[in-house]
């Protein structure tokens, strides 16, 4: 079966991980366990995940020419052979400052630069393109290149698109969320985001309500208890995957996401993908950041 293709718009950025005991209280003296850069962000995630499973994929993201995070930017998508990002080359990076806890989780501080912004001239090579899925983030629809990019959505050559509102998809403008909502997007948020953006303290309660606003599939991560979805009216769940040890779990939602659609663009049932997804998902959070290694995707079977 020939595959599907997917477009993913939005950052890459370096996270900044650092391990801490706890989170500093106020005027506390911490000595970190550790700190390194690792190449991070939610579209990133995505597209490793599709890219190096050798999805058909276009992964349109802004790259700055100045400053130090944007030259680690650079040589980290072009070892990983993501040879075409968007060079700006007056522009500047941000970055995420990750806080991992002893229990491995984040907590992010985050520094936003050209990564996080949008020009619909940056589509014009792929105007006589067709997109079977297409992804973006809440991130980048908060930002204030935004409207352009849901303008953008609005008539992009996409049939399906799976939108990530994230941890603060509450600050999206309430206009722009329902445009993007009149464009029947699939949603992938963890429970509490669902909850938060459902405006329900119920799961699948705030499932109904996401569904009655999009009228398309809702799909909520639940960590080890795996997944919570509703599509075509139906709720089921989607049992998660038991990490043997959690490292941190950076990146874990994304790499969900861009496993759910690596299935998806394979031709799975979606509570197949789900299943996918959950294992790779496992995978990802017994390690350090976002990105899994050749021996991960080979164990996976994921190329």
């Amino acid at each position: 079966m020939q595959q599907k293709n997917v477009l993913v718009i939005g950052s890459t950025c370096v996270d900044v991980i650092i391990r801490v005991d706890h989170l500093p209280r106020t005027e506390e003296n911490l000595h970190p366990q550790s700190q390194r850069f690792a190449i991070g962000g939610c579209a990133y995630n995505v597209a490793n995940i599709l890219g190096r499973a050798k999805a058909p994929l276009t992964f349109v993201t802004p790259v700055g020419g100045r400053g130090v995070f944007g030259g680690f930017v650079q040589k980290q998508l072009d070892a990983l052979g993501f040879t075409s990002p968007v060079y700006l080359p007056e522009g500047e990076n941000g970055c995420c400052y990750c806080f991992v806890e002893k229990s491995g989780e984040r907590t992010f501080l985050s520094i936003h630069g050209v990564e996080y912004t949008f020009d619909p001239a940056w589509m014009a090579p792929y105007d006589q393109c067709h997109y079977d899925y297409g992804y973006v983030c809440g991130l980048e629809v908060e930002e204030k290149t935004g409207a352009a990019l849901v303008g953008y959505l609005e008539h992009a050559p996409i049939e399906t698109i799976l939108y990530a509102p994230g941890p603060r998809g509450m600050r999206v403008a309430p206009e722009l969320t329902e445009r993007l909502f009149a464009l029947h997007p699939m949603l992938h948020l963890n429970a509490g985001e669902a909850c938060s953006l459902g405006g329900c303290d119920n799961l699948d309660d705030a499932l109904r309500a996401l569904y009655a606003r999009t009228g398309n599939t809702v799909i909520a991560t639940t960590g080890a208890d795996g997944v919570r979805c509703l599509e075509n009216g139906r709720l089921y769940t989607v049992a998660g995957v038991r990490a043997e040890h959690v490292v941190d779990t950076i990146g874990a939602g994304d790499a969900h996401a861009g496993a759910t659609l690596l299935g998806l663009s394979r031709g799975m049932a979606l509570c197949d993908a789900l299943l996918l997804a959950n294992n790779v998902c496992a995978r990802v959070v017994q390690t350090s950041g976002a990105t899994l290694s050749d021996a991960d995707f080979s164990a996976l079977h994921l190329i």
